[in-house]
């Protein structure tokens, strides 16, 4: 397996509260290090997993059974560098 980064924004959270972040923990994130900046909230993700799919996956579903929704995902630069072009 290997360890995929990227960072998880949250839908209609402006804070990163200590109850929320132990929730995103409780809820299998413990892989993440939430936290919040200019009124929007966020976790970057370590996650291992057999694909970048997968890990975005897992980790959305671990996010929705905290409660949260996500917003949007942003890949790390390192990841962006391996990804193969879309053929469209």
């Amino acid at each position: 397996m290997k360890t995929y980064r990227f960072t998880m924004y949250f839908r209609g959270l402006d804070y990163m509260s200590e109850e929320t972040a132990e929730a995103l923990y409780a809820a299998g994130c413990d892989d993440c290090t939430p936290a919040s900046s200019e009124g929007q909230a966020y976790a970057g993700f370590d996650r291992e997993a057999t694909s970048l799919e997968t890990a975005i996956a897992t980790a959305a579903a671990d996010v929705r059974k905290a409660g949260l929704d996500v917003a949007s995902v942003m890949l790390d630069d390192d990841q962006v560098a391996g990804l193969e072009p879309l053929r469209v």
